[in-house]
């Protein structure tokens, strides 16, 4: 080890072939370009899922987050108006329900963004789980 350096780190060659073969360490060159190559596959695997996908980029599906259900009489609907409190059969905090297409695939909460609404999914539902 030398003195300059205070960590016990292993020495490798510098491209230099020593006929040690297949079983030989590779060198810093030799791993850096290994892995520079498994990063560029990655990409350009990713890339290509993404242009995979692009002819249902354009297929419209109805997302929809349920607040909570009521059963309420014709009269008292006819009677609402602009600032009207319905009441919900969930509690406030309670994890609200994401739909797509009618059909239940995860669990949120409520946040507010610039004086909007948002939905945060905390929870993916998958097939079978959605009692």
């Amino acid at each position: 080890m030398s003195e300059e350096n205070d960590l016990d780190l292993p020495e490798f060659e510098t491209g230099q072939d020593d006929g040690a073969g297949a079983d030989a360490p590779a060198t810093t060159e030799q791993a850096a370009g290994t892995a520079g190559a498994m990063v560029q596959t990655l990409a350009d695997e990713n890339e290509k899922a993404a242009t995979d996908l692009s002819p249902v980029f354009d297929v419209p599906v109805n997302v929809s987050a349920v607040l909570g259900k009521t059963h309420i009489e014709l009269n008292s609907l006819l009677r609402l108006k602009a600032g009207s409190v319905v009441e919900l059969e969930r509690k406030v905090g309670e994890a609200i329900d994401i739909f797509v297409n009618d059909r239940l695939v995860a669990r949120g909460e409520i946040v507010v963004v610039d004086d909007r609404l948002g939905v945060t999914m905390t929870e993916i539902i998958k097939d079978g789980d959605a009692a």
